[in-house]
């Protein structure tokens, strides 16, 4: 369990609020002396009041005692005004707006006509924090009154029985699922070299969620091959394992007799390994390890696990894929099948499907099977609350939030077992987690969308040498790799950009983003919610119909976050009511009334994410400059054609989304050099801004660029400049270009060279342009993602491509294109083409899946009335697992979509890996084979 304290979700804003108040201490503030002394007695006390609640964060809410909870409830309400009150201090000091020259005298006097209102400000923030340590001092007498530090340690010594030892004793019987992946396990252990089994040490590590059957899939698997081993043993080593009682289990279970007559129980971790080592010494052995959380307390236990040779077999279960990966061969657990979910429901329900009553409501539980998402103890859970109920108790169950409401045995240890591994995040993972609950069920979410928003809620910290944006990332991926998350894996095998949230894991932090106000989401269930809750972060996921009118009455004045997501709102509060917001985010929505309007935008001071994403809007209003702590803007899926010039104003901008492809309104660019991320921008080079052109070799921060360069044949000076440009920004990873040049040869491109860094490249040329004399190897190290649109690439260009050391997934679109020679793209897993190709041996030795377009214009000749496939060799791609083809469906029968079809499978049923094969007719249809 996460034991640093510096940052949960109960302690609300406080891991925020204690650096800025050392930034208000800052000499450029000028302070009063007692404004200083406020916020020196604020420093003293904050951070022991900020460990205290970090304890309190660790310990299960419905264990602490109710004087505690108060008390922390109190204090993390507390911080979010302290917090409140010190950015608005910060925006109230913060310097005038970027002026030109022909503009600075004027921006001088409004400067200086702002000086009396500022410091009306600043007296009035100084009385609140004169206010808020007075509330300081009486939380942390209370603290001490209740002795909140010594209550939390009480219950944190206290121990539980652990649901999943329940797992372990189960019978045979009650097993439902597990045969494939036990057969599966079972030949992976039992794997041979020739006639003869491998003797050397295998090491198996199951990973996936919580409840979804790893310590059962072990126990039948250990139970299956125990007789061929000479010892054997299970043992669980838990969330907080006491590593010299685990290595004492193993060493119990192995040898009865040799531990009865030893010294074992008083031995030490070194003493321990070295028995363990002598007894393992030329002797088989078969061991689970189950319920592994770190990789630290594996790597003691492995010690002591000798190989000799003999054939030895070690299974780990566990929750995250990095402590996976270190133990062993990783096999990821799937959740169970449809027919499997089904035949464990019923069976819980009515001892199987042929006993269930003729009035069993067949809609609501097909729809409550499809929401346990093949996690058989979310499906036993439900089965156990549905029980005895109506018809009408079923529809109620479905409805609610899932398992958060129900009083029985196995909702409660459905709830522990999930909150688990919720316990075991790391502080700073928490609150990320339970951010997640702004997004409606099996919604799709955004990775690069939700680490902006992290970000904007101060989620995550700066630190040296690493930006926000990339420790945003490793906090995803570490929720990932731990399944909490699960990844939407896109097609061409590329980064992951997408994520759901399995709907138990949504229900837990649902629950608790209850219990804390973390998150409240508002449907059409909760219309009046506002009455008695002080919230802090609003979601919107429902539609919202006739009393939708209760939105625009809601008390807005604490909101921090509003997130609304496919909704249908009737009408919107003003913007004027949101003084402490810093996300609005409204994402596909629609409005019954007047539409959603941006008036009093400029008022959001303290602004920080902006998302209008496919939102019926038309125009930024020209006070967004005012929006000087805004760091991202998406405007994806908007009507907008135009920005306006103060978009320049906002020097925190790190992070620009725009579908609309203009460059109306970028002219002051350099004062955007905080960005990072420019996505669907476009330039006209007959009627763009030049200055636009320049200005982009300025954004030097820049990481990610996506762009489209258009030209309708007049002179090329500025397609010159903007290739000069795209030369400075060195530290791109991931560049999106379009350049459509009429009649042009590549000589605007000379001289370029990409950055090093790059590691994604889309490139669509217009027709006539030559192949890149930039795109190889020497100058792109790190490229994995390419995808390449030319009117031909020949033979030696293909060699280029193919010497690419690190490129992972190929898309290439050309007329004309030729492949030989062996040792070519030795990484490649995805390649995608619309043109001939011959496969020789060694070529691509890691291609996993192959997509092949067009193919009635390139891989199928037409002979004797039948087609014949001219593909080279397939079976030359010795890792080929998936062939996935589409047809040109212009003036082509159904008679000959049927014979390409069977050309192809002759081809695919021949190769020794059986690749499956998805065929698509053109129609919007996907059949498999």
């Amino acid at each position: 369990m996460a034991t640093n304290p510096v940052m949960h979700v109960v302690t609300g804003a406080m891991g925020a609020l204690i650096p800025k108040l050392f930034e208000l201490l800052k000499k450029e503030y000028n302070l009063q002396k007692d404004v200083q002394k406020d916020i020196e007695f604020l420093l003293r006390e904050l951070p022991s009041m900020h460990v205290s609640l970090g304890k309190v964060g660790n310990v299960p809410r419905d264990q602490l005692d109710k004087q505690v909870k108060l008390w922390a409830d109190e204090v993390r309400e507390l911080s979010y005004i302290m917090e409140d009150v010190v950015d608005s201090f910060l925006v109230s000091d913060d310097g005038s707006e970027p002026a030109t020259n022909s503009h600075k005298l004027k921006a001088l006097l409004k400067k200086m006509g702002n000086l009396i209102p500022k410091g009306k400000a600043r007296r009035k923030i100084a009385n609140k924090l004169k206010g808020i340590k007075i509330l300081v001092k009486e939380v942390a007498d209370r603290r001490d009154r209740y002795r909140v530090d010594d209550a939390v340690a009480n219950i944190a010594a206290a121990t539980t029985v652990d649901p999943r030892l329940l797992a372990l004793f189960k019978d045979q019987k009650e097993l439902v699922g597990v045969d494939v992946a036990s057969e599966e396990i079972t030949k992976e252990l039992t794997y041979m070299d020739g006639d003869v089994p491998n003797k050397k040490l295998k090491v198996i590590s199951i990973c996936g969620i919580g409840g979804l059957g790893k310590t059962t899939l072990a126990k039948v698997v250990h139970k299956g091959l125990q007789e061929k081993f000479m010892l054997k043993a299970f043992i669980s080593v838990g969330q907080s394992p006491n590593v010299k009682k685990v290595l004492r289990d193993i060493f119990h279970q192995l040898d009865k007799e040799g531990y009865k007559i030893s010294d074992a129980p008083t031995l030490d971790e070194k003493q321990l390994i070295e028995e363990l080592q002598t007894l393992l010494k030329n002797r088989r052995y078969f061991i689970v390890i189950d319920d592994i959380w770190d990789i630290d307390s594996w790597e003691i236990i492995r010690c002591a696990l000798k190989d000799s040779n003999c054939g030895s077999r070690i299974i780990t279960t566990t929750r995250s894929l990095d402590v996976a990966k270190r133990s062993g061969e990783v096999y990821q657990l799937k959740p169970l099948s449809r027919d499997h979910c089904e035949n464990l429901f019923y069976t819980r329900l009515y001892g199987g499907k042929s006993k269930c009553p003729f009035d069993l409501p067949v809609e609501i539980s097909e729809k409550i099977i499809r929401k346990c998402g093949g996690v058989p103890l979310a499906i036993i859970t439900m089965a156990s609350l549905l029980d005895g109920k109506s018809r009408e108790g079923w529809s109620k169950v479905y409805e609610s939030i899932g398992f958060g409401h129900g009083e029985n045995q196995d909702v409660d240890n459905t709830r522990k077992i999930l909150l688990f591994s919720y316990y075991d995040l790391p502080y700073y993972l928490r609150p990320c987690l339970l951010y997640l609950s702004i997004y409606p069920e099996d919604y799709s979410i955004r990775k690069d969308t939700l680490i902006w928003k992290w970000i904007a809620e101060g989620f995550i910290k700066k630190e040296p040498k690493i930006g926000q944006y990339d420790l945003g990332e490793r906090y995803f991926n570490e929720l990932v790799n731990r399944s909490m998350v699960h990844p939407i894996e896109p097609k061409d095998l590329g980064p992951v950009t997408d994520c759901r949230v399995h709907d138990l894991v949504l229900d837990m932090i649902c629950l608790l983003s209850k219990e804390d106000n973390f998150v409240t989401v508002l449907d059409t269930d909760d219309q009046n919610i506002f009455l008695q809750n002080n919230a802090r972060r609003l979601a919107i996921q429902k539609r919202l119909l006739e009393k939708g009118d209760s939105v625009a009455n809601m008390s807005t004045k604490q909101v921090r976050s509003f997130n609304a997501t496919a909704c249908d709102i009737r009408m919107m509060p003003s913007l004027t009511s949101f003084i402490a917001l810093r996300i609005l985010a409204m994402e596909g929505c629609t409005f019954r009334r007047d539409g959603l309007h941006l008036n009093h935008l400029g008022s959001l001071v303290q602004l920080r994410y902006l998302g209008l994403r496919d939102m019926p809007i038309d125009k930024l209003p020209a006070e967004i400059g005012k929006l000087k702590f805004l760091q991202t803007l998406d405007l994806h899926g908007t009507m907008i054609e135009e920005l306006p010039q103060s978009i320049c104003q906002l020097s925190q901008l790190r992070c620009l989304y725009i579908l609309s492809y203009f460059d109306q309104g970028l002219g002051g660019l350099h004062f955007l050099g905080n960005l990072v991320t420019l996505e669907a921008v476009s330039l006209d080079c007959n009627h763009g801004s030049p200055e636009f052109a320049v200005e982009l070799g300025k954004l030097t921060q820049l990481r990610r660029l996506s762009m489209s360069c258009i030209d309708t044949g007049l002179d090329d000076s500025m397609a010159k400049v903007l290739v000069k440009s795209l030369g400075k920004l060195k530290e791109i990873q991931y560049l999106d270009l379009l350049w459509h040049y009429e009649d042009r040869e590549s000589e605007e491109w000379a001289g370029y060279v990409p950055p090093r860094n790059l590691r994604e490249l889309k490139l669509t040329f217009s027709l006539g342009h030559m192949f890149p004399a930039w795109i190889v190897p020497s100058l792109l190290p790190n490229l994995n993602r390419l995808s390449l649109t030319l009117e031909i690439v020949e033979a030696q260009h293909l060699e280029i491509l193919g010497c690419l050391p690190e490129l992972v997934s190929l898309t290439l679109k050309a007329k004309q294109t030729f492949l030989g020679g062996g040792g070519l793209f030795p990484k490649l897993r995805y390649f995608e083409t619309d043109a001939p190709m011959s496969f020789l041996q060694g070529t691509m030795p890691r291609l996993e899946f192959l997509v092949l377009s067009n193919l009635f214009s390139t891989q199928l000749k037409y002979y004797n009335g039948n087609f014949v496939f001219e593909f080279g060799s397939l079976s030359n791609l010795h890792s080929l697992q998936k062939v996935e083809a589409s047809l040109n469906t212009i003036e082509v029968t159904q008679k000959h979509k049927d014979q390409a079809k069977d050309a192809l499978e002759l081809v695919t049923n021949a190769h020794p890996n059986h690749p499956s094969l998805y065929f698509d007719y053109g129609i919007d249809l996907m059949e498999t084979y």
